[in-house]
Parts: C-alpha cells; structure tokens; sequence
C-alpha cells in the first residue's frame, strides 16, 4: 500500500531521513520513503498496512499527518520512473524558465543530457551569453527552431 504523507514544504529530505531513521530502530514494515522530484510539501511512503505506516511517521518534526487515502503504483508511475525517452526538447529551441531564479526568462536550448535529465541554455536577456544547467522540468518550449515568426501573421 502506498500512503502519502503531508509534510512541511522544503523538508521533505529532512523528514524521509527521519522517518527511515525510525523505521530501521523500530524493524517497522514499511517497504520504501520516497520524495519524487518536483512533489512539494508531500513524500510517498510504500507499507505493508496502515498501521505500519502511522508508526513509522508518528509524531516526528516536519510530518504533518497521512492523507486519507492509499493509491496505487499507476499514479505515481510518472513521478518515480525516469522518462528520458520522452523529452521533446531539440537544441536551438526557445523555452521559458519556469522555476527561480530565473522564472519567466527566455533562454536558447545549447545542450541536453538525457541521462542526468538536465538541460543547457543560454539566457537571451543577458548582456553576456552564459551557460547555465537546468532540469529538464524547469523549462518549458515556447518556439521551436525550425518555426518562423512569419507564422503568427497567419492569424
């Protein structure tokens, strides 16, 4: 069964740490803490009951309480499984950043690293063109390269 659990926002490394602590000193049976990237104030925590998992999260800094219901492997699939396979963006592409510190800037695509699921841009606001690495899901494509701007006068 896979609970999820509430937790403070930005703590979440700091509360599966404990919570593993906890389950190794206890022989809890819980099967695996995890924080899937880009799930925020949550962490997933795969038991063999509910009680298990209530034990195992009980009390602890940082852990605010186990949402009602479990859910299955299917929906969180996409969160847990690497998805190299499916990335679309090309070198030469516009994206949008859409995390700090450069949320909303316009960047140029200069490389991409499938594996590590990060990518290399080159901001187009900045007076000197400077590298900087991103994950992959900081970014989104808003112009591909081989589009023309002569395609918005089509409207």
């Amino acid at each position: 069964m896979i609970f999820i659990i509430k937790v403070t926002t930005n703590k979440e490394e700091n509360a599966v740490e404990m919570i593993a602590d906890r389950i190794a000193k206890k022989d809890i049976n819980v099967y695996s803490v995890s924080r899937p990237h880009g799930l925020r104030g949550y962490i997933l925590l795969e038991a063999e009951d509910r009680d298990s998992a209530e034990e195992a999260v009980f009390n602890l800094p940082y852990v605010k309480g186990i949402i009602g219901k479990t859910i299955g492997y299917e929906e969180i699939k996409n969160m847990v499984e690497t998805s190299a396979e499916t990335i679309s963006i090309k070198e030469g592409d516009i994206v949008e950043m859409i995390s700090e510190p450069f949320k909303k800037e316009k960047a140029k695509v200069v490389r991409i690293d499938k594996q590590k699921e990060e990518v290399v841009v080159s901001l187009l606001g900045a007076v000197v063109p400077l590298p900087v690495t991103v994950k992959l899901d900081n970014v989104k494509v808003i112009r591909r390269d081989e589009m023309e701007d002569d395609d918005e006068d089509d409207e």
